[in-house]
């Protein structure tokens, strides 16, 4: 809204390359779930914004998720009625935004006589099935795990359980989405590039942004919002300079993956003895991941992996249940990440609060700063659009709530009926194999059309690069998705990484070598830095 001329770009050696950027109304520091959110929200009300990530988005704590969309049944023992609610209503509003990267999953509940009574499970499902308006999820039920198929890769013991239904999420391509949805509307995305001051001066922020090669550019924002999730307290004392205490709780959450334990598409949810609950899930197809931990964090929160300790936990806790044991040598993979929680004084790091909480500093005439913490992914658009509610007045501005009904980018299919849209996808490009159809239907949703454009063949696909992937996925995620180096692709617009072989991994990181610049979608900036391995 705001279109007045302000800014410096330097390169390495601090000399002033440039003159005329635009002032932004909105700055947004963090390219996790909830700044792309944000990012998306305020671009569809029409306010100029630009975010900036440290690193490739998603590359942290929203990639490292237990990839469900879901309202969070434990919860309800804490309490946290209004967090369930707002989550359950936000399933079905997700589902419909983007079907090609969520879908309806059924959990299972084994009963367990020595953990919660089962009137308690009955219960606390029904609630589950009533409190957030439940319109195309199916209802939960009782199951005879001796007679139900699902019973079968269970250990003898288990006769009776549950189940109810949830949603399954590609956690880091819904960060993408957004972030691809803000820059179709005008918002700047800039990857690879570190906030490293913020100051406020006559009413804006003045903020200095660091890119991969040493070059700095200075920007100048109405308000600023701090969504840098682990490190959303540094950047509120180290950068911004405020006055003002870190509420932060860091709890890692890692998880395993194994070869594939049992058949069917079902979930299950194992209840243990310490009160808290692991998900084994049908995961890559040829795959079951099985997680999460929560165990407290205080190290550097970039440099998170899983223990020996947490692999022998979640072994465990799978091989009460299951009727094949789990064992740390089965693991083919795994993942960790630290989920950024408002510190509640909870003792147990399982009990605090998954609810977000706002810290927004607004002195007198100056620019707001709004830092965030806690929230989870089921829950994020509804984050964003309270974080507007609370910014909109602060910089004068009025603009309506958009998001509820919109799909994401891919995600315009008409009914949200995903086979209906893949059969006519595969009516059109009857030449693809059905793995890589469905494949690319499931990651790119209509937008898988626009990456195979005209091609008739595999050939015309461009360069082979080994197992299903071809020169043309790649361009594409290099021109629209800010996909730079081999982990983008393979871990975080994909998991291919599963897949697809050494000498597959080695073609790609030469194919991203010889071509570093890519295309530029809108707001996108290349940066060389090296992305985290997952």
């Amino acid at each position: 809204m705001v279109s007045e001329t302000f800014g410096r770009v330097r390169d390495g050696k601090g000399e002033a390359l440039l003159a005329g950027n635009e002032r932004y109304d909105l700055l947004v520091i963090g390219g996790g779930i909830n700044g792309a959110g944000i990012a998306r929200d305020a671009a569809g009300r029409g306010l100029r914004v630009l975010l900036c990530e440290q690193r490739d988005l998603g590359g942290a704590t929203s990639s490292a998720s237990t990839k469900l969309i879901h309202g969070g049944l434990r919860y309800l023992e804490y309490y946290e009625f209004r967090l369930v609610r707002e989550a359950l209503i936000e399933r079905e509003t997700l589902l419909r935004a983007a079907p090609h990267i969520i879908w309806p999953l059924t959990f299972v509940l084994p009963h367990d006589r020595d953990q919660r009574p089962a009137w308690m499970i009955r219960l606390g499902l029904l609630l589950y099935d009533h409190l957030g308006g439940r319109e195309l999820l199916p209802a939960s039920r009782g199951r005879d795990l001796r007679r139900d198929p699902v019973g079968a890769a269970l250990r003898d013991d288990f006769t009776k359980g549950f189940s109810y239904s949830d949603c399954w999420v590609e956690d880091s391509r819904l960060v993408v989405l957004n972030a691809m949805d803000a820059a179709e509307r005008g918002a700047e995305i800039l990857t690879r590039t570190r906030c490293t001051s913020a100051r406020r001066l006559d009413g804006d922020w003045i903020v200095t942004l660091r890119q991969a090669d040493g070059g700095e550019r200075e920007v100048r924002g109405r308000a600023l919002v701090n969504a840098a999730g682990p490190w959303v307290g540094e950047v509120l004392g180290n950068v911004a300079g405020a006055n003002r205490r870190s509420s932060l709780r860091l709890v890692k959450g890692s998880h395993i993956v194994v070869p594939r334990l049992f058949d069917g598409d079902q979930a299950y949810i194992f209840q243990n003895e310490d009160r808290r609950i692991v998900f084994a899930i049908p995961y890559e197809g040829r795959f079951t991941l099985i997680g999460t931990t929560d165990v407290p964090h205080e190290d550097d929160p970039g440099r998170v992996e899983i223990s020996g300790s947490e692999v022998d936990y979640l072994c465990r806790s799978a091989s009460r249940y299951l009727a094949e044991p789990v064992v740390p040598d089965d693991v083919v993979w795994s993942y960790a990440g630290v989920r950024p929680l408002y510190d509640d004084s909870s003792r147990n790091a399982s009990a605090v609060t998954r609810d977000y909480v706002f810290d927004l500093d607004t002195p007198a005439n100056q620019a707001p700063l709004l830092s965030i913490y806690g929230g989870k992914i089921t829950t994020y658009r509804k984050l964003a659009e309270h974080a507007l509610e609370k910014l909109l007045p602060a910089i004068d501005e009025a603009a309506a709530p958009w998001t509820r009904g919109a799909s994401l980018p891919g995600g315009d299919i008409s009914e949200a009926d995903f086979e209906g849209f893949f059969s006519g996808f595969t009516a059109r490009h009857g030449w693809l194999p059905t793995a890589l159809a469905r494949r690319l239907a499931r990651a790119y949703g209509t937008r898988a059309d626009r990456l195979v454009g005209a091609a008739t063949s595999l050939s015309g696909l461009g360069e082979h690069l080994g197992d299903d992937l071809y020169e043309a996925e790649v361009a594409y995620l290099m021109d629209r998705e800010w996909a730079r180096e081999a982990d983008d692709v393979l871990w975080r617009r994909s998991k291919l990484g599963l897949h697809v072989s050494a000498e597959t991994k080695a073609r790609l990181t030469d194919f991203l070598a010889g071509n570093p610049a890519g295309g530029r979608p809108n707001g996108c900036r290349n940066g060389t830095a090296r992305a985290a391995t997952p």
